[in-house]
């Protein structure tokens, strides 16, 4: 029954084995051997999960909607438990509750965080929990192809231009999917080191930036950004994960290309160029623009970190901006705004026809010449009105284990987007570590459920519930 599926979790057990090879590598240079039997344990573990998954099991030929679901959830549950390994046997003690928090924290690129103090860990772990957000946004990139059926055709169109849905080209495709992604990580670390952030730092961010991560390698970032240039480097460098993935790909062949083919690319330059315009005229009254732009950037592409002179009373204009997110094909979350956008449009056509019965309303996107229809609107709806149910339950659980509304909201909003507790939101000091256990079961439960389509919660419902 799931034999395709568990092949195509194998892969990822295969990088992990890759990753934990390069830690040890990395521990023995630079004389590090407090953790060091951790990583070889992780790298043993996930090498024979490989081996297992990839030659023992037979592969279906055709899995369904809901089989391919099921796996992407379960990868969201089992590669986690391996990245846990070097936490839950590192010399810190960590329970393992609160060592699997932390790797489900940065594969599902939130960022938050059990450690109270950064400077108390390992140089290796430290790169290890960067890792685990660079391995979870690649993850977040494979499995929106691997569920390719949930999404509109519109969105298919789009992805058409650059991968075959072909059982045949599936190694191809993640082949290519891979190198994009591990060479935008290269140009952020290379931009990184040209405007002298030290390299341990430029690595550790580069993962975080690229996966739309929230982990930092210090406690406060303004001990590795201080100058104005390099806060707004830094700002345009977190816009990587707002774009698609593909957008350097369509800057690089748009000879080839007519304006069409940039109609999603377009739409978030136009809505970015909105939000930077309002911040400088309306935000920046002590000059303090560079700190709202990278508040913005990071909110805008779920990312979340912040340095802390913020202005406190736009936290909800950030959560806004969080809820919003980017493009379909990046690694931020939210509700994504071409699909709000396109909501927006359709609900302002049906109001017109109504009042002007004689005109003709195209439901058709600016920037491009694809329509949406029905169908879709239908989809987008139930998108949001599933993100405002989990929203409500979220909120009504952290409420009731004791933290006050106003946190629980804004806890609830920035796990369901996947996006870190910072200045930026108040809830900088918010500590993890003393919560309750069935408090961050259940963060961990929506931590994945904000990372997968929330659409896929309503088919598993359509599923079970509604059997015939």
């Amino acid at each position: 029954m799931f034999g395709l599926q568990i092949r195509y979790l194998s892969f990822f057990f295969g990088l992990i084995s890759i990753l934990s090879f390069f830690n040890i590598i990395y521990s023995y240079y630079l004389n590090l051997y407090l953790n060091l039997d951790t990583y070889y344990y992780t790298f043993i573990v996930s090498l024979l999960l490989f081996i297992i998954f990839y030659k023992i099991i037979i592969p279906d030929r055709k899995p369904n909607i809901y089989n391919k679901i099921f796996t992407v959830f379960l990868g969201y549950i089992l590669i986690p438990l391996i990245l846990s390994i070097p936490f839950y046997f590192s010399i810190y003690n960590l329970t393992f509750l609160n060592s699997f928090f932390e790797s489900v924290s940065g594969f599902t690129s939130t960022g938050f965080t059990i450690f109270d103090n950064t400077k108390l860990i390992d140089q290796s772990l430290i790169l290890w929990r960067s890792s685990t957000q660079w391995i979870g946004g690649l993850y977040f990139l494979f499995s929106i192809i691997f569920l390719i059926d949930i999404y509109d055709e519109s969105f298919k169109k789009t992805l058409t231009n650059y991968i075959s849905f072909n059982s045949s080209e599936v190694l191809k495709q993640a082949i290519k999917i891979f190198f994009l992604y591990s060479g935008l990580t290269l140009l952020i670390f290379i931009i990184l080191n040209l405007i002298s952030i030290r390299s341990f730092d430029s690595l550790n961010l580069a993962f975080t930036i690229i996966s739309s991560g929230g982990f930092l390698p210090v406690n406060d970032l303004s001990n590795i950004f201080k100058e104005h240039f390099q806060i707004i480097v830094l700002s345009v460098l977190m816009l990587f994960s707002f774009f698609s993935i593909f957008f350097s790909y369509n800057l690089i062949f748009f000879k080839d290309k007519n304006i069409n083919f940039f109609y999603e690319d377009l739409h978030l330059i136009f809505y970015l160029l909105i939000i930077v315009s309002i911040f400088f005229l309306f935000f920046s009254f002590n000059n303090d623009f560079s700190y709202n732009f990278l508040s913005a950037a990071s909110s805008m592409s779920n990312i979340g970190f912040s340095l802390n002179s913020q202005q406190s009373n736009l936290s909800f204009v950030f959560l806004i901006l969080v809820i919003i997110g980017g493009s379909f094909f990046s690694t931020s979350s939210g509700l994504r705004l071409i699909k709000l956008y396109s909501l927006f449009k359709y609900s302002i056509n049906q109001i017109l026809s109504f009042s002007r019965p004689k005109n003709i309303y195209t439901n058709k996107l600016m920037f491009s010449k694809i329509n949406f229809d029905f169908n879709e609107i239908n989809k987008y709806f139930l998108t949001i009105l599933i993100f405002i149910i989990s929203l409500f339950i979220l909120i009504s659980l952290l409420t009731l284990s004791g933290i006050n509304f106003e946190n629980s909201f804004k806890l609830s909003v920035l796990t369901l987007m996947n996006t870190v507790n910072s200045s930026i939101y108040g809830l900088a000091d918010f500590n993890f570590t003393n919560l309750h256990f069935l408090t961050k079961f259940t963060l961990i439960f929506f931590m994945i459920i904000g990372r997968i389509e929330l659409l896929t919660i309503l088919l598993l419902m359509k599923k079970f519930l509604f059997k015939n």
